[in-house]
């Protein structure tokens, strides 16, 4: 996969191709290139998710560990994807240029419990898959899967004034959704860290099923 220098990888950013962010989960929400959108690479639903969150319209710009980057490309073409390049010194190069970073900031899930009752702008929004949700979520929980995050219809329905709080099962797919959102210019945002394996053991959390979708 050939490499671009810094300035050529931000000026391709921005005739349209899409930069995604391969490292790790929590390196990503410690700081990343505001616009990018996160999939980490190595993770056992690459593919998915991949496929959930990008659109194949666009170039794609990667970053990733030196080690995974060749073996990421080329994944990605696999997918159909047409690459445009990665960043030459990756994610350290554009930190050292001292450019403007974005951030995915993390709340426990007894923090989401006691702002729950206190903030009416407080959307719990679930991104599993449907029969997840339906398996159990929180009361009035909002679910959004990843494959739904390219609705326009969707993510219109958010508000400027909704502070949204996302989770998944684990705590990647909710790190990969807030990634999209903030590309489309949603930031008033927060990730439940553990997503609902903490969350269904919070003693404080109301938990509803889907008995329709089950059945």
């Amino acid at each position: 996969m050939n490499t671009l220098a810094l300035n050529d990888f931000l000026l391709a950013a921005e005739k349209g191709a899409v930069i995604l962010d391969a490292r790790p989960t929590e390196l990503f929400k410690a700081g990343f290139i505001p616009g990018s959108i996160h999939v980490p690479f190595g993770a056992s639903q690459f593919d998915e998710w991949i496929i959930a969150v990008l659109e194949k319209g666009s170039p794609v710009l990667l970053i990733a560990e030196t080690e995974a980057v060749a073996e990421a490309g080329e994944r990605l073409k696999q997918l159909g994807y047409t690459t445009g390049g990665s960043l030459e010194g990756g994610f350290s190069a554009y930190q050292k240029a001292d450019r403007p970073l974005d951030m995915i900031i993390d709340v426990e899930p007894d923090e989401l419990m006691m702002d729950i009752p206190f903030d009416e702008h407080l959307i719990v929004m679930d991104v599993r898959k449907p029969m997840e949700y339906a398996e159990g979520h929180l009361k009035d929980a909002v679910n959004l899967p990843l494959t739904d995050l390219g609705d326009p219809l969707r993510v219109s329905a958010i508000e400027d004034k909704d502070n949204l709080y996302l989770h998944c099962g684990g705590g990647t797919r909710s790190v990969i959704a807030a990634s999209v959102l903030k590309r489309q210019g949603l930031h008033n945002l927060r990730n439940v860290a553990g997503g609902w394996k903490k969350i269904k053991e919070e003693p404080r959390a109301e938990i509803v099923k889907e008995p329709g979708i089950l059945n």
